[in-house]
């Protein structure tokens, strides 16, 4: 099976949101990333609660929750987090990491635990059993249109040897920052599943997004 997609609406046009999400549903994409930044855990705000409702009621893709946020645990309550949705915490954000993702169950969604760069993939070893996912950093969060961290695509291999040899191999490996067409087959290779697109792949001023989507689902298939 090749790669699901996951843009993220953090690069959208937001003057144009609802022919973008027609498009995205056109396009067959798997997921919708969203970015929810709180200016103190990242140094950047955005995608507040309002914004997710109204992309709830105007699409029936899955969303991927991406919580950079201090004690996600206090702001779960505030999103319409469905099942079958995605909500990914950083290991760093919260001291009570498992309760948390056990609160993210609760919800009927996927938990998953998100890696900055500099996170050792060992940082997940308690926690294993209480994720359907680990995320991938590949650049430092906050911000999008940053260049790969270059060593995030040993980090990827290591991460899918640890959790193989762990007999967690279905647990998926999703991967965020600088998913261009030629990363993206790398980061493939490497062992990821779920790619967040952004302004480096699909969301390229005046191109055609369902066309993008296809090259870069070719680009992981």
């Amino acid at each position: 099976m090749g790669g699901k997609i996951a843009p993220s609406l953090m690069c959208a046009d937001f003057l144009h949101l609802e022919q973008t999400l027609s498009a995205l549903d056109r396009a067959g994409v798997d997921y919708l990333h969203i970015d929810i930044m709180d200016g103190a855990f990242v140094p950047n705000f955005t995608l507040g609660p309002d914004f997710v409702h109204a992309v709830r009621q105007a699409t029936r893709i899955p969303l991927d929750f991406h919580l950079m946020v201090d004690h996600p645990e206090r702001h779960l309550h505030l999103f319409p987090v469905q099942e079958g949705d995605i909500v990914s915490v950083h290991q760093e954000s919260t001291p009570h990491l498992q309760r948390t993702l056990q609160q993210i169950k609760s919800l009927g969604a996927r938990a998953s635990v998100a890696l900055n760069p500099a996170t050792s993939v060992l940082s997940i070893e308690d926690v294993l059993d209480d994720v359907d996912l680990i995320l991938v950093m590949t650049v430092n969060p906050g911000f999008a249109g940053q260049k790969l961290v270059p060593a995030t695509l040993q980090k990827i291999s290591r991460l899918k040897k640890y959790l193989e040899e762990r007999d967690c191999g279905h647990i998926e490996i999703e991967v965020d920052g600088n998913v261009s067409m030629e990363n993206a087959k790398k980061m493939r290779q490497a062992g990821a599943d779920i790619f967040v697109a952004g302004t480096s792949s699909v969301f390229k001023p005046g191109a055609d997004l369902v066309a993008l989507t296809q090259a870069l689902r070719e680009a992981v298939a």
